[in-house]
């Protein structure tokens, strides 16, 4: 699947999905440039692969401006940048939930606002979402509520931009095998008693497969929705759940 010739945005590139992503689509011939806030982190993904990276942080209407600028036009934009937390509703402040929604949701909204005012032609916008955005779990309220926003929103803006060339979509993965995960699994322990081994494993069972996802699945999903073979998805949602959802 090449795409060759293509340039590719990815935010929250520094680790995790972003950086298996990052590796995907360099493989598949594109020029990719990735996003996020620890400079060291970028460096360390993006110069073995012969990537640029660009320091930005998506909850910043400015900072996303700059990043397009420094980036250059793009014809695949990857909403990638995310964070979770983990607590009960009663006990969530104001402050928890305001940064939950600014990274995970409205952090999309400023990426693909401003990704549709540089796209050449055809493009394609790429929210990573979660299994979260499409069912309710206990102890993440105000991360459920944001990814339920990103699948609100990549579902009404493909509808919008269905006739200028450009798709939107979403993939919503499971518990991923990713650093956010292992800060999952610590949590879980800490609060419960449980070893880590332990923690992990109530996470693997929520997969009908008894398992957590590789990233590698999130960019075989991603290089799917960006090549021409995905022309017509538009407004998707693709899970990678085991059948969860």
């Amino acid at each position: 699947m090449s795409l060759s010739g293509k340039r590719v945005l990815v935010t929250g590139g520094g680790s995790g999905a972003g950086a298996d992503l990052a590796r995907g689509f360099v493989k598949a011939g594109a020029e990719v440039v990735i996003s996020g806030r620890r400079i060291g982190a970028l460096r360390e993904v993006a110069e073995p692969l012969g990537a640029r990276w660009v320091q930005a942080d998506v909850t910043d209407e400015a900072s996303v401006q700059r990043m397009f600028q420094e980036a250059g036009p793009c014809d695949v934009v990857i909403a990638n940048a995310g964070a979770a937390d983990s607590t009960v509703m009663a006990r969530t402040t104001l402050a928890q939930w305001n940064a939950m929604i600014a990274v995970n949701l409205t952090g999309v909204f400023l990426t693909f606002r401003a990704a549709l005012g540089q796209f050449r032609g055809d493009g394609r916008l790429i929210a990573v979402a979660s299994t979260a955005g499409l069912k309710g779990y206990a102890k993440i309220v105000p991360y459920a509520a944001a990814k339920h926003g990103v699948v609100g929103l990549v579902r009404s803006l493909a509808l919008e931009v269905a006739r200028k060339g450009i798709t939107v979509n979403a993939i919503c993965p499971g518990y991923l095998d990713t650093p956010m995960t292992d800060h999952s699994v610590q949590v879980i322990a800490e609060k419960t008693g449980r070893s880590l081994a332990e923690a992990r494993v109530v996470l693997e069972a929520l997969s009908p497969q008894g398992r957590l996802y590789q990233p590698s699945e999130v960019t075989a999903a991603a290089l799917y929705l960006a090549s021409g073979a995905a022309r017509g998805v538009n407004g998707a949602c693709l899970t990678i759940s085991g059948g969860e959802v």
